[in-house]
């Protein structure tokens, strides 16, 4: 029996609809604008996601084209943030929205790290850019670390935690039971206990579920996942009214591996939009 688990109350109204348009011209100014300077372009990156959370609140199910779009840009952005931030001299060949690029390096960034770096790995996850996946997997660790204070220490073992499953290298257990417990609120020191529970720690258990084969407990993983994530974003006024919660970003990402690995996903969200997690779009135009 598939779960479903509705998604909190964002307005879907004609207001909604304008924000998206918004949103995606004010994108595509900032995109044009990176290869004369790509110093914001963690900023590009911050407004492509932006872009993707309000057309999804729009276009639930993502079944307009519009929204794979909205992915692509996101995600090519991402890949971008690393790419030009690994390199002080030259350029680099990027493509984003629709076309190639030739972005200026930038070097270190101090955004452009474990917190970012999650967010471009789901995303290039959705969009099942193998390649893109490879080459942020590829980035040292210490290349991601923050300034002290900013991240509890198990966003470090997590982000290991992924790298080592994309690239199979060995440890892979050891580094997921590190940041199981690291991540637990007894022992996590920075993040707030909700931010902890409601969106930092579920997608660590989904991912445990998911890497030892556990198909039965995958779904009900998944369910309380999001019922974790509607609860974190519905627990004040600002929060329920936040386009960040339109989607599980985490969850969904780890839902698409699960999907493209035959397991059965019985649990059906907005917060997990369906032609996302079913990649309905994928390799309907360059990405």
């Amino acid at each position: 029996m598939t779960e479903h688990i509705a998604r909190h109350g964002l307005s879907t109204g004609p207001e909604a609809q304008q924000f998206a348009e918004q949103v995606t011209q004010h994108l595509t100014e900032e995109i044009d604008d990176l290869e004369e300077s790509a110093a914001v372009i963690d900023s590009t990156f911050g407004t492509a996601v932006m872009a993707l959370r309000a057309q999804c609140v729009i276009d639930p199910r993502a079944a307009a084209v519009e929204t794979w779009y909205a992915a692509v840009n996101a995600m090519q952005l991402g890949s971008a943030l690393f790419a030009v931030t690994g390199v002080s001299e030259g350029t680099v060949e990027c493509r984003i929205n629709r076309k190639m690029r030739t972005l200026p390096a930038v070097g270190p960034l101090s955004t452009a790290d474990a917190g970012t770096w999650l967010n471009a790995f789901w995303l290039a996850v959705i969009c099942r850019e193998q390649q893109r996946m490879t080459q942020l997997c590829e980035i040292p660790l210490e290349r991601l670390r923050a300034p002290e204070g900013e991240y509890d220490e198990y966003i470090y073992h997590w982000v290991d935690t992924l790298q080592t499953y994309w690239l199979r290298r060995p440890g892979l257990v050891e580094k997921l039971t590190d940041a199981l417990r690291m991540s637990d609120p007894a022992v996590a020191q920075v993040a707030p206990p909700d931010l902890l529970q409601g969106l930092l720690y579920p997608p660590i258990n989904l991912f445990y579920h998911f890497v030892t084969g556990d198909e039965a407990g995958f779904s009900p993983a998944l369910e309380e996942a999001l019922k974790l994530h509607r609860a974190y974003w519905t627990l004040s006024e600002d929060r329920e009214a936040d386009i960040d919660g339109s989607i599980a970003l985490g969850p969904l990402a780890i839902a698409c591996l699960a999907y493209d690995a035959k397991f059965p996903i019985e649990v059906e969200s907005d917060y997990v939009p369906k032609h996302l997690l079913q990649h309905g779009w994928l390799g309907e135009f360059p990405t």
